[in-house]
């Protein structure tokens, strides 16, 4: 069991702190503790269950079946803020067709996240991971980090950053793994 300033993760491993690295919004490196976890998600029918912003429990294994668009972001990075709203819209518009979009955020200080969540607003589900398992997970380089999980749980596409003029080819990845059974 990892404990977190923002609740519990429940995990089925053990974990340890490790050193590494993302970029800070300077574009050098910063150093800091994440924690490793030997818990899979998704692609390997692991289990996870975290604190979303509404307090409730989100439980990834029930996802299966759900095209996710899982986002690594932080308050600080400029890219977020474009592609926050984009994030409401496919969401929006794709939901009925079964895509879930999950925004994980790394800041250490929760009060900077929600800053920018009463900003932006999301209508999708929000975790928080001040202590980066989920980053060290799945191996997040920049900010912000898209993983697109297909229906399987298989990771298909992976964005570092965000750019609003391939905001089409993103859309069109996520078309072609919701038209997939």
């Amino acid at each position: 069991m990892v404990e977190c300033s923002v609740g519990t993760f429940f995990l089925k491993a053990n974990s340890k702190t490790v050193p590494s690295t993302l970029n800070n919004p300077m574009g050098s490196m910063s150093t800091f503790r994440l924690s490793a976890v030997t818990a899979l998600l998704l692609c390997t029918g692991g289990l996870l269950s975290a604190p979303v912003r509404a307090g409730t429990s989100l439980d990834l294994e029930t996802l299966r079946g759900q095209v996710v668009y899982l986002d690594f972001w932080a308050s600080w990075c400029a890219p977020c803020r474009q592609s926050f709203p984009w994030m409401r819209t496919v969401q929006a518009v794709y939901v009925r067709q079964g895509l879930t979009v999950i925004a994980v955020n790394l800041d250490h200080d929760r009060a900077e996240a929600e800053r920018f969540l009463q900003k932006y607003h999301p209508d999708f589900a929000v975790q928080f991971d001040p202590r980066g398992a989920l980053a060290e997970r799945f191996r997040v380089a920049g900010m912000p980090t898209s993983v697109l999980i297909d229906r399987h749980g298989v990771e298909r596409f992976r964005h570092i950053g965000f750019r609003a003029v391939d905001q089409a080819s993103y859309e069109q990845e996520l078309r072609e793994l919701l038209a997939e059974q």
